[in-house]
């Protein structure tokens, strides 16, 4: 999944998105309201971490701003005002969530995985297709009992796949999911994962998963005899 952090404190944004990229996030960090709308205009995010107090506009003017354009990504608050009063704000004015400074990362990793497990209408952390079952939390993907050693990348393109399951999903879309700004590879590098991925998965089963739709992209979907 990809997230952007939206934090004016330069030493926290670091952090964050070290931290972030760490547990498996593709990551993307601004400073302020203005880069966050160059930010979007470029790309998709499964989540926003957002400061409240920055400069220029502050967050909850901005969450207005992105609700009332009808970006319904999930958003999380991250501030110093603890107040009743400013979480109660904050959450009307359309954020998901509301996380008060300092916080345990634990604690942060939790709550993405839960506004974004909303966010698909799904309660848990496990995903299935037929045998195949992809644990978002622990990071695992198992089919038929049998662990899936997966790259960081391949799993996060399995993760959007299960998470889309039964639509398909095009190279532009995982291009902009699961590769940040910096990137600066192939042009076909999704397809190498691709190749990879779907030879951990279907290699050995009479039923496979993961299809190619030509000309439109992937799909991961069982389908019956």
């Amino acid at each position: 999944m990809r997230v952007l952090v939206v934090e004016d404190e330069r030493d926290l944004n670091r952090i964050l998105t070290k931290t972030l990229s760490k547990a498996g996030y593709s990551v993307d960090g601004c400073l302020n309201g203005e880069e966050m709308a160059d930010h979007l205009l470029g790309a998709e995010y499964d989540a926003i971490l957002m400061d409240v107090m920055m400069p220029g506009k502050d967050g909850f003017t901005l969450v207005s701003e992105l609700r009332a354009k009808g970006v319904d990504t999930p958003i999380l608050f991250l501030t110093a005002r603890d107040s009743v009063a400013d979480r109660v704000a904050g959450l009307d004015l359309g954020a998901d969530d509301y996380l008060v400074k300092p916080f345990d990362f634990d604690e942060l990793l939790a709550r993405i995985r839960a506004m974004t497990r909303k966010h698909v209408g799904s309660r848990s952390n496990l995903f299935t297709v037929g045998d195949l079952t992809v644990d978002t939390r622990r990071q695992t993907a198992e089919r038929g009992g049998r662990e899936i050693a997966l790259l960081p990348k391949e799993f996060a393109i399995l993760e959007h796949l299960v998470r889309n399951k039964g639509v398909v999903v095009s190279r532009e879309q995982l291009e902009d999911r699961i590769w940040n700004y910096e990137y600066t590879g192939s042009s076909n590098n999704v397809d190498v994962y691709m190749s990879r991925l779907r030879k951990k998965i279907d290699e050995g089963s009479s039923t496979k998963l993961i299809h190619t739709i030509r000309g439109a992209g992937w799909v991961i979907r069982e389908e019956r005899p």
